[in-house]
């Protein structure tokens, strides 16, 4: 039997998705965009190897999305995020004036979607009691 994710294990794996999502282009000067593409860097082995890496994750993290989610999932979780942000900045809750600021939100909208898209088998299970195949398999 397939153990419970909980809001533990969604919160881990959005963290994931963060770190991902962020560590590959933020706004800062700390990211690998930056970090790769900086006037002063050096193209060499350090570069290339935490560039597949972050490949290695982004495949990762895409395919179980899509798997997970397809498409329309994606698109209608994107479309919920963009009308939650409209609603904040109607509210006044929420600025986007900056371009940072857009950055970000963008940002963890996609880790947000990513992060679902991980969890979709445990709250589909939780949801409906219906396992996935590959939940058979566990």
């Amino acid at each position: 039997m397939a153990q419970r994710i909980g809001l533990g294990g969604f919160l881990m794996r959005w963290a994931f998705a963060l770190i991902l999502v962020a560590g590959t282009y933020n706004p800062t000067n700390y990211s690998f965009v930056s970090w790769a593409f900086g006037e002063d860097t050096q193209f060499g082995p350090p570069i290339v190897i935490v560039g597949l890496l972050l490949l290695i994750g982004w495949i990762f993290l895409l395919k179980t999305t899509f798997d997970a989610l397809g498409w329309l999932g994606v698109s209608l979780g994107g479309a919920l995020f963009a009308a939650i942000v409209w609603f904040f900045i109607d509210l006044g809750w929420l600025s986007v004036d900056s371009p940072t600021t857009k950055s970000w939100v963008i940002l963890i909208i996609i880790s947000l979607i990513l992060a679902a898209g991980m969890a979709w088998s445990h709250i589909k299970r939780r949801v409906t009691g219906q396992y996935n195949i590959d939940d058979m398999n566990e």
